[in-house]
């Protein structure tokens, strides 16, 4: 049995996903084996059947963010980095 190219919008309906999630996900080199076909109307994606088999759609939303640093310490105290001053003056 020979191995099926999928459009875009076969590969987002057996996902459950919009179209243009399948196309970001193209872009992005989620599916190994897609590839682009030139049109006049613009490039075209096929996806082989096997890439959605073994696909694990992400996460939704942004990856969470690394978090910061904690300060460094000196004897146990806060190291200052930075002077804060404060304005003077008064306002009527």
């Amino acid at each position: 049995m020979a191995e099926q190219d999928l459009t875009t919008t076969q590969v987002a309906e057996r996902l459950k996903v919009a179209n243009v999630t399948v196309r970001l996900w193209c872009r992005q080199g989620r599916f190994p084996n897609a590839h682009a076909v030139d049109t006049p109307r613009g490039s075209l994606w096929y996806i082989p059947e096997r890439d959605i088999n073994n696909f694990t759609q992400p996460l939704p939303g942004r990856p969470p963010q690394a978090k910061p640093e904690a300060p460094s310490t000196t004897n146990g105290k806060p190291k200052i980095t930075t002077k804060q001053t404060a304005k003077k003056g008064s306002r009527k």
